[in-house]
């Protein structure tokens, strides 16, 4: 089986499209793994996916980018070149280019599409090119259900759609993983401020949807119970232009909270560190969230996660860790749920769900039976194109030949019919006379009985 996955890019997001571990596992199982994304030759992670038996192939596919129709004819030349049985697109841009580069694709077998809602994306035009394939994968149940409500309403047709969550590789993550003292001493020594506190980690970059003013409340209303907690924000502590960031440091500032705030940075690849080092990770984005994947990591290390009882967090936290889901949406729910877990700290039990591992077993099962469905098309194609070949060669085989003489048969005559007619002599008649009609009436009864012999002899 052959699969083609097109991205966008490589970086973007890559704990949550496996897109490693799926390409490796494709390889081991003896399959052909080729990947296309915008990412260029000599970048690390080519390398990686490469050293990982991948056929890799660089084609400019920038989201939301015009200048990325002008790659149909190289995505049509690497579909014809490698024939694939699957393609697989993980955002809109290259699900356009692939439609667009299948219209004149020359290939024996027309392949299996398969797409990836990441999250809650408009219905419309931009998005159809998703859509217009044979399984639609969604990465939670309330993505599932966003989507099969708006096809409703737009009256589009029914899809296959399947859900399959996002997994964490327990090998990177492992339960109650501890940061080295190495990296423990670097860390007070970039920020001092932190040493001998409690960390409540805000595990994304401010912005509207994020939630990071309900961080405002906790402090306030806490630091008196809890004088060393400290909140840390995994962005960079100053953004031009950034409205929802320079309105969030003004309040800080103003209500005397910004010495309890710390920006680490947005970039960073040591994010396992700081989630299995927080005391709390803080879940709280204002919009429904589709992955929550810091969420899920933090729980696999073993670390308590606190998050609004909506959307993927609370499919996260209802079967792990359901005492860090604050129902009601306000300030006091929020910081009674915190102040809980500081006072009386409960783990999360290690879990074997939403793993790396469900989530390749499940991905590579659809590609599986999406080829199977094309072998069996082929097949029935095949065998209706053989059931036409013979009725069409049976007519052949009854035809007359051209131009042939065919001899004309008399129809056979029917036998005479002879009808006896027998006359009555009145009473006033001579005996001579009736003695002459019996003899007339004999007569005719020997000529019916021999009728039939003379018919034969004819």
């Amino acid at each position: 089986m052959k699969v083609m996955r097109l991205l966008s890019s490589l970086k973007h997001d890559e704990s949550e499209r496996g897109i490693f571990h799926l390409g490796r596992a494709l390889v081991k199982n003896g399959h052909t793994s080729i990947i296309v994304s915008s990412a260029d030759e000599s970048n690390d992670l080519v390398r990686r996916l490469k050293r990982d038996g991948n056929h890799y192939h660089q084609v400019h596919m920038n989201k939301k980018s015009w200048l990325s129709l002008l790659q149909v004819s190289a995505l049509r030349h690497l579909i014809e070149k490698y024939e694939p049985d699957v393609i697989h697109v993980h955002s809109r841009t290259p699900a356009w280019i692939l439609h667009l580069a299948l219209r004149r694709a020359r290939v024996k077998r027309f392949p299996k599409l398969v797409s990836t809602m990441y999250g809650f994306y408009p219905i419309n035009k931009y998005s159809q090119a998703l859509l217009n394939v044979d399984t639609i994968i969604t990465v939670s149940d309330s993505v599932t259900q966003y989507l099969t409500r708006r096809l409703r309403r737009e009256e589009a047709d029914p899809k296959v759609i399947t859900r399959i969550y996002r997994g964490i590789d327990t090998r990177r993550y492992p339960y109650r993983h501890n940061p080295s003292v190495y990296w423990l001493r670097h860390t007070f020594a970039e920020y001092p401020e932190l040493e001998h506190k409690k960390w409540l980690v805000f595990p994304t970059v401010i912005g509207n949807e994020y939630g990071q003013e309900w961080l405002i409340d906790i402090l306030g209303n806490l630091q008196e119970q809890f004088p060393n907690i400290h909140v840390i924000i995994m962005d960079d502590d100053d953004k031009d232009g950034d409205v929802a960031h320079e309105d969030f440091r003004q309040r800080t500032h103003s209500l005397g909270l910004a010495e309890r705030i710390t920006y680490v940075g947005s970039k960073r690849n040591d994010m396992r560190e700081w989630l299995s080092a927080a005391n709390i990770v803080m879940a709280l984005a204002n919009e429904p969230e589709s992955i929550g994947i810091n969420a899920l990591q933090a729980i696999h290390l073993g670390t308590p996660v606190i998050g609004w009882d909506k959307a993927a967090f609370s499919e996260i936290l209802q079967p792990l860790y359901p005492q860090g889901l604050v129902k009601e949406h306000n300030a006091n729910s929020l910081c009674k749920a915190v102040r809980n877990q500081l006072e009386s700290v409960t783990r999360p039990e290690m879990t074997n769900k939403f793993t790396m591992r469900e989530m390749i077993e499940k991905t590579i099962a659809v590609y599986q039976g999406l080829y199977d469905t094309a072998l069996a098309e082929e097949q029935a194609e095949a065998d209706a194109l053989a059931v036409r070949r013979a009725k069409r060669s049976l007519k052949k085989t009854y035809k007359p030949a051209f131009g042939a003489a065919v001899k004309h048969v008399d129809p056979i005559p029917k036998r005479p019919k002879v009808k006896l007619i027998k006359e009555k002599a009145s009473k006033a008649e001579s005996p001579e006379i009736e003695d002459e009609i019996k003899v007339e009436e004999t007569t005719k009864v020997d000529i019916k009985s021999e009728a039939p012999d003379a018919d034969q002899k004819s």
